[in-house]
């Protein structure tokens, strides 16, 4: 791909709206790869190693502020990972065309823009209902809560594999249903974690199906590397609930668009 400024600018917005408020991603880039005309399974599979490599950043600084509870992200990473693994074996060996597996990952990406709307928009609400309604058997880890965490990064494995969305907003709102007593920057700290080895082994298998544009990344990164570093020193600084709230909305708005 010839160079384009327009998706370095792109790439520094994502990565600034991410350092800043945590959310955006895949939930964003992905829809602007798609309206700069790249196509879904080369905009799916670019985004899942940009999402890779920009996470890692957050990853170091949340270790130092011991924001990574490491037992729940290997939990996760135990049902995410094989279920990622999966999803790429399917797309790899279904008999279809091309035009097919677009036309399935765009209505995926649709949905998964949906949930993560709501998700984003609900995302406060969820977390004190869950801390208002936990009871003691929160408090210690259990079989139980272990397997639901497996269940839960099935789940995000195949979401994220296939549509590159899922791994922040989704992932995390639903860990605040599991580990509602657990403070909120190291649930968001937790789900980082979890989404780099997720994302680093879906976009490996995008790549080797061909689903990479190399010079796109580039691109992508040379915007997002110091956007997220400039967001991520302005968190806290910028009350950022009115940016939640117009991202949600205007994800929800694209979701409805590529679905119906």
């Amino acid at each position: 791909m010839d160079f384009q400024i327009g998706l370095v600018i792109a790439g520094l917005v994502v990565g600034f709206v991410v350092g800043l408020t945590g959310v955006g991603g895949g939930s964003l880039m992905t829809p602007i790869l798609l309206w700069f005309g790249i196509p879904p399974t080369t905009a799916v599979g670019t985004d899942l190693l940009y999402a890779a490599f920009t996470k890692m950043a957050g990853v170091f600084v949340h270790n130092k502020k011991s924001n990574i509870n490491w037992k729940i992200t290997g939990w996760l990473s135990l049902g995410s990972l094989p279920a990622a693994a999966v999803t790429l074996w399917i797309l790899d060996n279904i008999k279809t065309d091309i035009t097919t597996i677009n036309a399935v990952i765009k209505t995926s990406l649709g949905w998964a823009l949906l949930f993560t709307s709501i998700a984003i928009l609900f995302k406060n609400k969820i977390a004190k209902f869950s801390k208002k309604h936990a009871g003691d058997k929160f408090h210690s880890e259990s079989t139980t809560q272990n397997m639901l965490t497996i269940g839960i990064g099935i789940l995000l494995g195949a979401t994220v594999t296939l549509t590159s969305i899922g791994a922040g907003a989704l992932g995390t709102v639903t860990l605040f249903f599991l580990y509602p007593l657990l403070p909120t920057p190291r649930l968001v700290g937790t789900e980082i974690a979890h989404a780099v080895p997720l994302t680093l082994v879906a976009g490996i298998g995008h790549a080797s199906m061909g689903n990479l544009d190399y010079s796109l990344l580039g691109q992508l990164l040379m915007g997002s590397l110091p956007g997220i570093f400039v967001g991520s020193m302005l968190s806290g600084k910028i009350p950022d609930l009115y940016l939640r709230n117009a991202i949600a909305i205007m994800l929800f708005f694209a979701g409805y668009k590529l679905i119906f």
